[in-house]
């Protein structure tokens, strides 16, 4: 097939063109990096969190007429509250496993510090998320305790979210532990916590943050020996496997039999794993069937554009097509050169599409801190522009290659 053709009638429809070559263009810049957004959301959505989501769910309640002081009397009050729903929850027939525990992967909120490996580092080795709760809290996650020991009753402590005083001992994340010590040997060190000394005991092996996790240290975790002490109290409880909703009617009735001084705000206080993801990728989900939305509308309405501009071409070339048909052209040559010409259109169309692609990809990344396109996406899409060109106009070429010879003798 000769390109010198198909250009000399491509220059009598110029707008047409121009305006189709864009459209496949832009087409492949919004797909094609809408394509990758949704893959980096879904891939955020299946994430590990490191722990029995299938029986995991949390209790956060809050006890009415609670001391507010923080006194040492006060304290120990509050910190008899929380011990009391524990022992309580604990003889739920269908509870497995308790921790007073103010955190879980995708909860929302989370306390954050910086640690290192060296007194008064300048600047920390690694953020963190905090995990605070007691000796039950590994077992009651489900983490996987990889290497070292757990915490013993003896070492947890109590104290309130404003008290800064540092727990003797903690436990780290496997990502985290890699950072402080790539050989490997963190277990038994001194590492500081925004200044402080604490000794790694343990080691877990997945273990993610609990607000969603969507930073760079998202499994960067530290585990310490300790109960919060406040008006609010938060439990993390592993029903046993397949009585996950039996646990939770349970577990309720038991606290509201024990002490009824207390609320359970009905749209946190009581949340299955499932939920509460559920809740922490709603966003993400929700952008990605919009992108998937937006991807589908762009391809149709190019595909629409092709098929409508070749159908007006093959209107405006009936007498051409028959003289050429007179001369000799079979049907199947008429379908290849409208095939050909689309072909050619839609390779200027998608070599400016790899263009705009990576330009909005360096617009994203400058404003959004979005990674950078990989190739493969381009690929991918240009593969898929050009298919869909040739699919959209594989019909107005047909109906052309049926055009009889006779037009070549009608008038123009």
């Amino acid at each position: 097939m000769r390109l010198h053709p198909i250009i000399a009638a491509l220059k009598q429809h110029k707008a047409g063109v121009v305006l189709i070559v864009l459209q496949i263009a832009l087409t492949l810049a919004i797909v094609s990096n809408a394509v990758f957004i949704i893959a980096q959301r879904l891939d955020r959505v299946n994430r590990a969190t490191g722990v029995d989501e299938a029986n995991l769910f949390r209790i956060s309640t809050l006890f009415v007429g609670a001391p507010l002081s923080d006194d040492k009397a006060s304290l120990d009050k509050l910190d008899a509250l929380q011990l009391s729903d524990v022992d309580t929850l604990r003889h739920v027939p269908d509870v497995l496993s308790v921790s007073a525990s103010n955190a879980m992967p995708l909860q929302g909120g989370i306390w954050v510090g910086g640690i290192g490996i060296k007194p008064n580092q300048k600047t920390a080795t690694s953020t963190f998320g905090y995990y605070y709760g007691d000796e039950q809290m590994i077992p009651t996650l489900g983490v996987r305790l990889i290497a070292g020991r757990n915490f013993n009753a003896g070492e947890i402590i109590h104290h309130t979210i404003n008290d800064t005083t540092m727990a003797p001992v903690s436990i780290v994340s496997k990502h985290l532990a890699d950072k402080l010590y790539p050989k490997g040997d963190v277990l038994g060190k001194t590492v500081f916590i925004d200044d402080k000394p604490t000794a790694v005991i343990g080691i877990v092996d997945t273990l993610q943050v609990s607000n969603g996790g969507h930073m760079t240290w998202a499994y960067d975790t530290v585990m310490q020996p300790v109960r919060l002490s406040g008006a609010l109290g938060n439990y993390a409880l592993r029903a046993k496997p397949g009585r996950m909703q039996e646990a939770m009617r349970e577990a309720r009735a038991a606290l509201f039999a024990a002490n009824l001084m207390r609320v359970m705000p009905a749209s946190w206080g009581l949340q299955s794993m499932s939920d509460i993801r559920g809740k922490a990728y709603r966003g993400d989900r929700g952008l990605a069937i919009l992108m998937v939305a937006v991807c589908v509308v762009l391809l149709g309405v190019t595909a629409a554009g092709i098929v409508g501009l070749t159908s007006f071409w093959v209107g405006q070339r009936r007498r051409q097509i028959g003289v050429r048909r007179a001369l000799g052209a079979r049907r199947i040559d008429i379908l290849r050169y409208f095939q050909f010409e689309n072909l050619f259109i839609a390779s200027t169309g998608v070599v400016m599409g790899v263009l705009l692609a990576l330009g909005l990809s360096l617009w994203l990344m400058s404003h959004y801190e979005m990674p950078r396109i990989p190739v493969m996406y381009l690929l991918v899409g240009v593969v898929a522009l050009l298919l869909i060109g040739q699919i959209a106009v594989f019909v107005p070429a047909r109906r052309a290659s049926l055009v009889p010879p006779v037009e070549a003798t009608r008038a123009a």
